[in-house]
């Protein structure tokens, strides 16, 4: 190491830049939270980094083994350079442009809105250094993923480029970092890289909006029969029963409902199947979409499940159940008799509660077989089994647990206020149809059909066959 140490360099540790190859030696524009993380990550991975900054003696603590400079002296130093600054700080740059010239810029940069600029970010930053090559990459990933290694959720890097040998460096790079490479294409397409980060839940939006609708319209339809009944009929204020019997009435409807539109459409997809004859053509738009949006469908439906079990164990901590009980029990005090135990009611009441625990465990059991860290440990047929096989299971113990609540109230006229059905009922229509279509489908006669089908069997039309034999 040089006894002199020049006014534009501070050392961190010493790198002999003469003993380390070229492609070793990386450089970060950029001495932020990416920039600081990016850096400890490559060092990890045995690279030598150096910084480039525009105040390289007051740029804050950085990771200990790497060298910072000011931009011009850091860019002779490495042929692949991290462009860790915001878009609005590259004029630095453009002075910079004979020293960058046939360097490798890899683009990490995102806005915090999207169409902020009317080109991308990379595209612009080729402009500046027309004689660069710029790569967009690294954008989509987090600090925190950078500094801690990738993981199951965050492992892929998008990339994009004009240059393939820019590309490839940077693919190397990422590779050696543990991150595996999506290649889309040119430079163009680095506007669609920098709008990923910006999305906010775009797989949930269906999903969350359907839970909202039924939810809303479940607790007014209760609200309703419940609450406004009573005070209009029967002169009782019911109000109190809002937050606690009213909610835990409208979370099991609403995540039996939403278990069931999870099945619904590969069954709708089945039939269609077997309608064609073909699996060859395309579904409907609305039909992929409904099926793209499934596991998240689960997910909520597993939420609103998880709400109903604990609304469920605090009801008899309730007031009003603990008045009603006391009032019942000083009433046969009173009037000297006793209430004679009845077998029927306890092997319902008994069922019912296994039904609901049982459907809820494996309820469980699908919504940690779609965790990442999960599924991946888990064979296409080990995951297959979990979520169709025992999905089905899981939609027939809920289902079957409605039933059971139900017993034989909709024999009685006072079920239906204002001649409507009680809000189980209602939930029992959606599951009740998928687990006939279910049903259906597992006929052996339907089910060989189905399964020649999905193996690339198709049914030929009359009509094109007799064309073909004419031809022949």
């Amino acid at each position: 190491m040089s006894e002199e140490v020049k006014p534009d360099s501070v050392l961190l540790c010493s790198v002999n830049t003469a003993a380390v190859p070229r492609h070793e030696l990386l450089c970060i524009f950029g001495t932020g939270d990416l920039g600081r993380s990016l850096g400890q990550r490559l060092l990890q991975c045995g690279y030598k980094v150096v910084y480039g900054s525009r105040r390289p003696g007051g740029c804050g603590p950085l990771p200990p083994g790497t060298q910072v400079m000011n931009h011009e002296a850091a860019a002779q130093h490495a042929h692949l350079i991290f462009i860790c600054v915001h878009r609005e700080h590259y004029d630095f740059l453009e002075p910079l442009a004979p020293q960058l010239k046939g360097k490798v810029m890899v683009d990490v940069s995102n806005n915090l809105k999207k169409n902020m600029y009317t080109d991308s970010n990379a595209e612009y930053l080729q402009r500046l250094i027309p004689g660069a090559h710029v790569v967009k990459a690294f954008n989509t990933l987090s600090a925190w993923a950078l500094q801690n290694g990738p993981a199951d959720a965050n492992r892929q890097v998008y990339l994009c480029g004009n240059n393939a040998e820019a590309k490839q460096a940077v693919t190397e790079t990422a590779t050696k970092l543990g991150f595996s490479i999506l290649d889309r294409g040119s430079l163009s397409a680095a506007r669609e890289l920098e709008d990923f980060p910006l999305q906010l839940f775009p797989g949930w939006r269906l999903p969350i909006r359907l839970a909202i609708g039924l939810t809303a319209s479940f607790f007014f339809y209760l609200l309703l029969r419940e609450v406004i009944y009573s005070y209009i009929v029967q002169q009782k204020d019911m109000s109190f029963r809002i937050m606690v019997s009213l909610a835990n009435k409208v979370f099991p409807i609403v995540s039996l409902i939403l278990l069931s539109l999870c099945y619904l459409p590969g069954i709708i997809a089945a039939f269609l199947q077997l309608y064609r004859g073909t699996k060859y053509k395309r579904f409907s738009d609305w039909l992929d979409r409904w099926m793209l949006c499934r596991k998240q469908l689960g997910l909520l439906a597993l939420a609103f499940a998880s709400l109903h079990v604990l609304y469920t164990l605090i009801l008899s901590f309730r007031y009003y159940v603990r008045y009603r009980l006391a009032a019942h029990t000083i009433s046969q005090i009173r009037e000297n008799k006793t209430s004679p135990f009845d077998t029927t009611m306890a092997w319902r009441t008994d069922t019912y509660y296994s039904m609901g625990i049982m459907g809820f465990c494996f309820y469980l059991l699908l919504g940690i077989s779609s965790l990442p860290s999960v599924s991946n440990a888990l064979s296409w047929r080990e995951f297959s089994f979990i979520q169709s096989k025992l999905g089905y299971i899981t939609l027939f113990f809920c289902t079957f647990h409605t039933y059971l609540y139900g017993w034989d109230r909709f024999l009685y006229p006072s079920t239906y206020k204002w001649f409507s059905p009680p809000g189980y009922m209602l939930s029992l229509v959606v599951p009740t149809v998928v687990l006939v279509l279910k049903l259906l489908l597992l006929l052996p006669c339907v089910d060989r059909s189905l399964t020649r089908i999905r193996q690339g069997w198709e049914r030929t039309d009359p009509e094109e066959e007799s064309t073909k034999s004419l031809l022949r």
